[in-house]
């Protein structure tokens, strides 16, 4: 399964906008590549770059575009 790289920015809360940047077989090439474009964006972009593996891109779409809840605290995590 391929690791796929996406810039992604949020308009608003409930919408993702996903950008495919590449795809990679290994592991070592998409991490070097989702570092580079995070080093290379520009001071005060909204956007984020996230790497997913996943068995096509469509999965790894629904991959990111999945609301997550938040993790319950512990009292002695606060």
């Amino acid at each position: 399964m391929p690791y796929y790289v996406f810039r992604i920015t949020q308009p608003n809360p409930l919408l993702k906008q996903l950008e495919l940047k590449d795809h990679f077989d290994a592991y070592q090439e998409a991490r070097r590549l989702a570092r580079e474009l995070r080093l290379q964006a520009p001071p005060g972009e909204q956007a984020e770059y996230r790497m997913v593996f996943a068995a096509s891109q469509l999965e790894a779409e629904e991959r990111l575009q999945e609301q997550r809840e938040r993790p319950i605290l512990m009292e002695w995590e606060k």
